[in-house]
Order: C-alpha cells, then sequence, then structure tokens
C-alpha cells in the first residue's frame, strides 16, 4: 500500500466509481455532500466515471441526474456508455459457446439467472414472482423487481440473441448452493467470472471487466493510468483499484478487497467517496 504523502502527490484526471455498496449508500441512495462533491470535482475538470455491475437501463434517475458525470461502464466493463444519452461507445460481448455452456449450467445448478441484453436485464417470470411474494436474502427485493425484465423463458432468450450477451449474472438460493456450482461457471471457456453480492456469480466475455473498459476509456481521453482514481467495495472492483494510480475501497468492502486497495476510505454510509475525492482530487 503506497503512503498517505505518496497519494497526494498524484495528478488524479479520472474518477471511477463502484455504484452499490460504494458511492450509493446502504438505502440506494446517494447523499447531498456525495453530489456536491462529484460535481465540484466535474467542475474542477476532473471526468467522472461511473463503473458498475448494473446494465444501463438499471442505472437510477438519481444518478444520471448528477452534473458532470461523463460516462457510464456498465454490466461490469461490457459497455462504455455516454451517461446521459445512453449511446454505448465501446462493447464486449460473451462467446456464444459460453452462452450455450451457461443454459446448460442453468439446469445442473439449479440456479436463476439474470441476462443481459441491450442494456437491460431479464429473469424467468417465475423468478421474478417469486422474489415479488418471498423477497431477496442477499439483495433487495424492490431493486430486483424495478430492474429485471421478466420474460417466460430467459433461457430462450439467451440463446435467441447468443451473439450480444453482455453478462449472465448466476443467482444461488444459498452459499451453499454456490460453493457447488463455482467450480462448475469459472470453467466456462472463454469467459471471465466474478462476483459484486455474496450470494452471485457474473459471467462476461473473456475480455470484460472492469479494469479493461477503463483501460480503453483512459486511452481514448489520453489520460495515464496514474492519473486515474478508483473506488469500489467487491471482488468485481478488485482489477479497476489495481490499475488505477489510487484505488480506494470503502470501510464496508468485502472478499478481501482492501487488501488490494492504496487507501481504505469511510463506509458508503459515512461519505466515504466524497470524503476520498475532496482529499485527493479537490485537495480539501
Amino acid at each position: 500500500m503506497k503512503s498517505e504523502a505518496e497519494l497526494l502527490k498524484k495528478n488524479i484526471k479520472i474518477v471511477a466509481l463502484d455504484l452499490d455498496g460504494t458511492t450509493f449508500d446502504s438505502t440506494g441512495g446517494i447523499s447531498e455532500r456525495t453530489v456536491k462533491t462529484l460535481e465540484d470535482a466535474a467542475a474542477a475538470g476532473a471526468h467522472i466515471v461511473v463503473s458498475t455491475g448494473r446494465s444501463y437501463a438499471s442505472l437510477p434517475k438519481h444518478i444520471k441526474d448528477v452534473a458532470g458525470i461523463e460516462y457510464a461502464i456498465t454490466s461490469n466493463g461490457a459497455h462504455v456508455n455516454r451517461m446521459h444519452s445512453g449511446e454505448p461507445i465501446y462493447s464486449e460481448f460473451l462467446d456464444p459457446q459460453a452462452v450455450e455452456r451457461i443454459a446448460e449450467l442453468k439446469v445442473e445448478t439449479e440456479a436463476d439467472i439474470e441476462v443481459f441484453i441491450d442494456g437491460k436485464a431479464y429473469v424467468d417470470e417465475s423468478y421474478y414472482e417469486d422474489v415479488k411474494e418471498n423477497g431477496c436474502e442477499f439483495r433487495k427485493a424492490d431493486y430486483v423487481l424495478w430492474s429485471r425484465r421478466p420474460v417466460p423463458d430467459v433461457t430462450a432468450l439467451m440463446l435467441e440473441h447468443k451473439d450480444e450477451i453482455e453478462n449472465v449474472n448466476f443467482v444461488f438460493r444459498t452459499l451453499e448452493l454456490l460453493a457447488e456450482a463455482k467450480p462448475k461457471v469459472c470453467a466456462i471457456e472463454n469467459a471471465n467470472v466474478t462476483t459484486s453480492f455474496m450470494s452471485n456469480l457474473e459471467v462476461g466475455g473473456p475480455n470484460t471487466s472492469k479494469k479493461t473498459a477503463l483501460l480503453w476509456l483512459t486511452d481514448k481521453l489520453g489520460i495515464s493510468t496514474d492519473e486515474l482514481m478508483c473506488c469500489g467495495d467487491a471482488p468485481n472492483d478488485q482489477a479497476m483499484l489495481e490499475l488505477a494510480g489510487i484505488g480506494v475501497a470503502v470501510a464496508n468492502a468485502w472478499g478481501g478487497l482492501k487488501d488490494h486497495a492504496d487507501y481504505v476510505t469511510a463506509s458508503n454510509d459515512d461519505d466515504g467517496v466524497a470524503l476520498a475525492i475532496e482529499k485527493f482530487v479537490l485537495n480539501r
């Protein structure tokens, strides 16, 4: 871990922010202080980038309305979108053979899957209705019901669009089922597997990650990765924190992420992102 004095010498020109568990508080909201800090950093010339596992359609209005956010890396790096128009300017997709293997594993592992296509997330109607009736143990049911689109057969939809799949999220009803399935899911060829909450495994293309999307974006903007600051809370943020000149983990980070950070800020409920930006970008 670099010393704080060393970090303070960095000239940060781009800030990439995970949302859930990082920029968003535990209710899924964003504090006035964080909004003001993001707007101040953008006004000072920093490029502000959302970097999330969410699809573009799952970004709430309260983050899209923050002035100065230019880009959104979505679906764990499958797309780089212009934040306000939603226009994708960079895309990576799953290998069609990996998609076919995912269809087999859905049956073998008894998992539910969430399929990301064209910036939207689709699920089986049966899964959607179960969440509506019984809730979710590891996520807020309201978020799932708002952000997921139910279809009669999500596997059929996935196979019909197997050349256009951004990401597939395996959701397990217990941690025991996840542990049993993990070796099979991680063995999918030509795919990258990560996780953003306790009971899921997220499968993207072999080159799909927040890190790869940020490498593309920093190159497009002519900015060195040493001038990049990234903030996150979960294992799917690890590679981008290691890439950045300053990798910041919030205090509530899990899955060993703090071990890969240069700096640990306050929690997502205590304006950790705002505090890090104030310190390393605004020099307050």
